[in-house]
């Protein structure tokens, strides 16, 4: 009889951390994003014309949520259910940015900041609130990166048809050592023309050495 220590299979070296990283926000109309990671060697892409990165986050992070609901069979006799069935299936991505610029503004505020200009001379901006939210909806791709004795390791997760869902509170006050921040989460809805509402991607130098390890087959 084998012992625990045979049966064990534990490498470290398989622990990922997101040791830096950025969110890229773009409108629709930009081109769909396929992959990360470029064909020679494995270095980042360079994102097409109109995606922006959202600047400096709060330490915590983006996070990602995952929601799903069910529906449950049950039957006479029967303890448990007999068959449940997914019928929700939701991802959102919950970021507080610490830039004020433009971008940040414009998602804040929910307007559209296309034909946004600040006034001649004192160069003050003024946004009005609308009656209603603008149901603006965004391209998104998060970029996490690790690193390895192989090289740098990228965690991506992309939306191509996010909105923000909801927003968090914009605190103005000199008793923190908080700026004025940003807070919003996105919702990924599916996207008619991409075919699916979240994408995840993993790729890089590093992450091309431990495919083995990963027990990860690649295509050739």
């Amino acid at each position: 009889m084998p012992s625990y220590s045979a049966l064990a299979d534990k490498q470290n070296e398989l622990i990922r951390r997101a040791r830096d990283g950025s969110v890229f926000i773009a409108p629709q109309s930009v081109a769909a994003i396929t992959a990360i990671t470029t064909s020679t060697g494995g270095p980042l892409i360079t994102l097409p014309t109109g995606w922006e990165d959202l600047g400096f986050t709060s330490t915590d992070g983006v996070t990602f949520g995952r929601e799903t609901e069910s529906s449950q069979i049950r039957a006479f006799g029967a303890t448990e259910p007999v068959r449940e069935d997914i019928t929700n299936d939701t991802i959102t991505m919950q970021v507080t940015a610490l830039e004020t610029k433009l971008l940040t503004i414009g998602l804040s505020t929910g307007v559209d900041t296309t034909a946004l200009q600040a006034a001649a001379g004192t160069g003050e901006l003024r946004i009005a609130k609308a009656k209603l939210p603008n149901p603006r909806y965004y391209k998104v791709l998060a970029i996490f990166v690790d690193e390895s004795s192989d090289g740098p390791i990228f965690m991506g997760r992309y939306m191509p048809n996010a909105r923000i869902t909801e927003f968090g509170e914009t605190v103005y006050t000199s008793d923190s050592d908080d700026p004025v921040q940003y807070q919003m989460t996105f919702t990924a809805f599916e996207s008619s023309t991409e075919g699916t509402s979240h994408a995840w991607h993993f790729g890089g130098p590093g992450w091309l050495a431990l495919l083995d390890k990963m027990s990860i087959d690649q295509a050739t």
